[in-house]
């Protein structure tokens, strides 16, 4: 954002998501001339101060997104407006492609060819004398193609670079075929796409702390319904590619990837690039051949036998379809293994019976729990069930140690990087323990301390080992270590592994101090110069291995005999397709015996700022401040298509989906499309303290949980078809 002079946000929600950090940083780039366009059903905050607001249709946004590449590439001139150089050394533009569909290899090193302009002939992609490969154009050329479970194919004909494919994949999705679509003017899309190419300065650079950059001030963000669920890996694909196009990846003023979540290093971005098969930055998939997959889920969700994509590391399962424990509670699918009950399920921040969509299934699960243990500092939806309740040591009653600074999240910019702690403000009114004294002590009563110990030794809770190069500050075997000692080593740690081994920081000392930080230069920002430096490239427009692990994964399953997951394999796509993804949400009627025609409105959710997690619900002083800002306490809806209800302002009206009904009072707007209803965040609760008492309605109340909703990622999307009417 400091670099950034144009966005196209699709549903990107930063003024509610960001803090109050996003929000400055938005209002400061507003100020010095940014042009942001929100496109979105409704008008959300972030929407309110946009430049231009483009209400689209429900999860039609692919449609745009396509139309914006086919306006680029051939109602221009591509050679003119992208940034040629860097599509032809950083993605995989002039890697030919097959017959097959895989990239045409060098027989002897299997690495993928390019075709050579100037030495009329087929050379690998990294050969240095190649200094204009093809990026359009068909030749005849011979190679093998490596295709899925290690087969290999000869090849001596026809192939073509990896570009022209684009160029041929994108000409049907012109604008007038999106308009049809999204509901948004051909002439819109034409219109943005050329103020895209205006604004990204093709070839211009910009010098920070003495390095040379390139510079492209432009990026197209996501929200989460859009990359969520049926659509998403569209979406993604296309906007990182409308990046790709202009040299945006990476670089000052264009699209960064935010804090590290697979890639190991996880708290630094530079070190995570490293150099995986074919010339691209490597990416750690979870393995689909005969011999690597995981065909016994090791964990509810499934994520390494279901999802590749998921890779395998702290944040897979948070990445994985998490629903699927909950949907296969009762009747599981052929060949896969028949859930169990869990024996003692412990609970400890999270309200998964208001967070989860169907929100009727859950609670008759928990109902069905044998023991749920909660840890607790108010009654909830889900802890009622407990047979068990715990009082929590709250966040101003126990110890951490968490990283500060650096590119950690949204919109920070820091120039120094290290690590605060939180800590206790005084004695404990009640009798509540330190998390980290709970788990030393569960791990040593069920007979795992030992286990436990060398896990804390290698970071797991904290991020940070607790041995390292000029440094041994590891817990012992057999002991059970109070939470002050183990967080006084990981203080130690983590300033010694900062410093390089220069300062170490004990407990005592971040009590007294608060924070410790290291210079954090700008250059830790873009991963650009490093992926120059290690000659690596984007796995970009083309990505032929999606389509080898998908031919992989299709085949373990069918092995197996599962083939209910047929649909989600089909999305394996190198260059994915559009798909009506709104009908596949309004399948949901026709599934339940009814007609999608008695269900007219799309109801959505946005993030409110005020309750942003959800976790304060209970705080009366939230809802007095966020009553002063539109569309809290209420479901809002189009004040014409309300009007034709005969609904007024602070009418009660009643939501209903093929499977569910909830209920709120009317909030009237302009900001919002005709065929939209829009309840903010996660409430519908029946047992938190005063959140109870605001009678919001709940998305999650009327939301299908189910199999055809799940893409391909295990990911589904908070969108519901829905009717909509006034109770008296």
């Amino acid at each position: 954002m400091p670099r950034c002079n144009y966005v196209l946000s699709f549903g990107y929600n930063g003024d509610a998501s960001a803090g109050v950090t996003g929000v400055w940083r938005h209002a400061e780039a507003r100020s010095r001339g940014l042009r942001w366009v929100q496109v979105e059903p409704h008008l959300s905050i972030t929407g309110a101060g946009a430049t231009e607001w483009v209400p689209v249709r429900p999860k039609t946004d692919t449609a745009v997104l396509f139309a914006l590449l086919h306006a680029i590439l051939l109602e221009h001139d591509w050679r003119a407006v992208c940034d040629v150089p860097f599509l032809e050394t950083m993605t995989s533009s002039p890697y030919l492609v097959g017959p097959g569909g895989y990239f045409l290899r060098d027989p002897e090193t299997q690495k993928p060819l390019v075709w050579d302009l100037d030495r009329g002939r087929a050379v690998p992609f990294d050969d240095p004398a190649c200094a204009r490969p093809a990026m359009a154009g068909e030749y005849i050329a011979a190679g093998v193609e490596a295709g899925a479970n290690g087969t290999r194919r000869s090849v001596s004909e026809r192939v073509r670079p990896a570009f022209a494919l684009l160029l041929d994949h994108v000409r049907p999705y012109t604008p007038e075929w999106a308009q049809a679509i999204a509901d948004v003017p051909a002439g819109t899309i034409r219109r943005l796409a050329a103020d895209y190419l205006a604004h990204a300065t093709v070839g211009a650079t910009i010098e920070i702390d003495g390095v040379t950059y390139p510079h492209r001030p432009v990026a197209v963000v996501l929200g989460k319904t859009v990359t969520n669920g049926w659509g998403g890996y569209e979406c993604c694909w296309a906007r990182t590619l409308l990046a790709a196009l202009v040299g945006a990846l990476e670089v000052p003023g264009g699209i960064l990837g935010t804090t590290v979540r697979l890639n190991r290093p996880a708290q630094n971005r530079l070190d995570s690039v490293r150099p995986g098969p074919d010339g691209f930055m490597d990416q750690p998939l979870n393995p689909t051949g005969k011999d690597t997959w995981k065909g016994a889920p090791h964990i509810r969700s499934a994520y390494r036998t279901l999802v590749p994509l998921a890779a395998n590391s702290a944040w897979s399962p948070a990445l994985s379809p998490a629903h699927l424990p909950w949907l296969f509670m009762d009747n599981p699918p052929e060949h896969w293994p028949a859930p169990t009950l869990p024996e003692v399920w412990i609970i400890y921040r999270t309200n998964p019976a208001i967070s989860n969509w169907e929100t009727g299934r859950i609670e008759r699960d928990l109902e069905r729990f044998p023991f749920v243990a909660a840890f607790a500092y108010t009654q909830d939806e889900t802890n009622w069930y407990a047979d068990l309740l715990l009082p929590d040591a709250t966040d101003i009653e126990s110890l951490q140690l968490y990283r500060v600074g650096g590119t950690k999240y949204v919109e920070q910019y820091w120039q120094y990087a290290g690590w605060a702690l939180r800590q206790p403000v005084g004695a404990p009114t009640c009798d509540t323990r330190d998390l980290t004294d709970v788990a030393t002590e569960l791990a040593a009563r069920v007979g795992i301390l030992d286990g436990y110990l060398e896990a804390v030794n290698r970071g797991s809770g904290t991020t940070v080992p607790l041995r390292g190069e000029g440094y041994d500050y590891a817990l012992r075997p057999g002991r059970l270590p109070a939470a002050a000692e183990i967080w006084d080593r990981v203080c130690r740690a983590a300033t010694m592994s900062l410093s390089h081994g220069r300062d170490e920081r004990d407990l005592e000392w971040f009590k007294r101090n608060g924070a410790w930080f290291v210079p954090f230069e700008t250059r830790n920002y873009f991963l650009h110069a490093t992926m120059v430096a290690k000659g690596l490239r984007y796995e970009l427009p083309y990505q032929e291995r999606i389509r080898r692990i998908g031919e992989e994964l299709a085949a373990r399953l069918h092995e197996r005999g599962i083939t209910w997951w047929d649909v989600q394999l089909d999305e394996y796509q190198p260059l994915p397709k559009w798909k009506d993804f709104p009908e596949i949400w309004r399948g949901t009627a026709a599934a339940q015996g009814k007609d999608a025609r008695e269900f007219p409105f799309w109801l959505l959710t946005s993030r409110s700022m005020q309750y942003s997690w959800g976790a304060n619900v209970s705080l009366p002083i939230m809802a007095d401040v966020a009553k002063n800002v539109k569309g809290h306490f209420g479901v809002m809806l189009n004040r014409g298509a309300a009007r034709r209800l005969g609904i007024g302002e602070g009418d009660l009206v009643e939501i209903e989906s093929p499977t569910g009904r909830t209920r709120g009072r009317a909030i009237l707007r302009e900001g919002v499309r005709p065929d939209v209803a829009v309840a903010l965040q996660q409430f519908g609760h029946w047992a938190t303290p005063f959140a109870r008492d605001l009678g919001m309605p709940s998305l999650n109340e009327v939301a299908s949980m189910d199999l055809a909703l799940t893409d391909a990622t295990g990911s589904g999307a908070d969108l519901v078809p829905v009717a909509v009417r006034r109770l008296s």
